[in-house]
């Protein structure tokens, strides 16, 4: 069974801005309109392609994943991984895109499409499109590798990328058949999967302001945590940092619990024991839930009782 890679068309200068960024494991690539996007699934190719008079594949990543968010927020998860060096410049580009006018110092929504592990061909590597690909095309178009002409760009792509030593994390996948490569998860996509998945609601109050809220790791990621779904709750900015610092902690059951320490330390606290012993909302799969092993180790290791 053969995989689907999408070549999609971008502009030179967030190509230009992310190949200077040779660091980056994660990039953003932005619908100026808030789209969504199902033509992949997770783990196929993603090509992106400029526009003329460059009109060549220049390079690519992983597909991990698809929503749309206010164009703060994807700054704020992604920074220059946008392809921008602010969030200005960032709606700047946006804005000559979109049709009809855009204050672009104000919010607005975009399609997000989270590509993992980019990569940035030299010039004189740049593919040109395949044969069918037509000059009317101004999104992308999606090309299955069980048909000829796709089959021969994955070829193009993984010699080419071989040659410049930048790698699929599988080397069957690199020199083999083509097959789904598993994204590897960073911070940004972290946090608007969990985002998404508390359906941007806070796991303890509930609040719904997108810009109040954060994607908390339970097992800080400097102790070995990972960018995984069942490691993370959508809090609140002040119960994120309180959940960081101990002062709070959600149990293996799902039950919220606020240290007696707030109380002792800052003779404060109302508004959080309000919340003591409640249930905290968590997704309806239990896949997509935190893990029980994670929140037994925040409860042991953090929490200050």
């Amino acid at each position: 069974m053969g995989i689907n890679i999408v070549v999609a068309v971008t502009d030179y200068d967030w190509y230009a801005t992310l190949r200077e960024r040779p660091e980056l494991t994660e990039v953003n690539f932005w619908s100026p309109s808030p789209r969504g996007f199902q033509a992949l699934r997770k783990g196929e190719l993603f090509l992106f392609k400029l526009h003329a008079p460059h009109d060549k594949i220049v390079g690519g990543g992983i597909f991990a994943y698809s929503n749309t968010l206010p164009s703060s927020l994807a700054w704020e998860a992604f920074r220059e991984g946008n392809g921008a060096r602010s969030l200005l410049e960032m709606r700047e580009r946006i804005a000559k895109y979109r049709r009809g006018p855009l204050a672009v110092e104000t919010e607005f929504e975009i399609g997000c499409r989270v590509l993992t592990q980019p990569f940035f061909f030299e010039e004189s590597d740049w593919i040109p499109p395949p044969v069918s690909w037509k000059p009317n095309i101004v999104t992308y178009k999606r090309f299955d590798t069980d048909s000829e002409e796709g089959r021969r760009l994955w070829a193009s792509v993984q010699t080419t990328r071989s040659q410049r030593v930048v790698a699929f994390e599988e080397e069957p996948a690199r020199y083999g058949e083509p097959q789904v490569v598993q994204p590897r998860l960073g911070q940004g996509l972290f946090r608007v999967t969990v985002t998404d998945l508390y359906e941007r609601r806070c796991a303890v109050t509930g609040e719904r302001t997108l810009p109040a809220l954060d994607a908390a790791h339970i097992i800080p990621y400097a102790e070995g945590g990972t960018h995984s779904a069942d490691n993370g709750l959508l809090l609140r900015r002040d119960i994120h940092s309180l959940f960081d610092a101990g002062y709070v902690t959600v149990t293996p059951s799902f039950q919220f619990r606020v240290s007696k320490m707030i109380e002792a330390e800052f003779r404060n606290g109302r508004a959080y024991y309000a919340f003591d012993g409640g249930r905290v909302r968590v997704p309806d799969r239990e896949e997509q839930r935190p893990a029980q092993e994670a929140l037994a180790w925040h409860n042991e290791n953090l929490y200050r009782g």
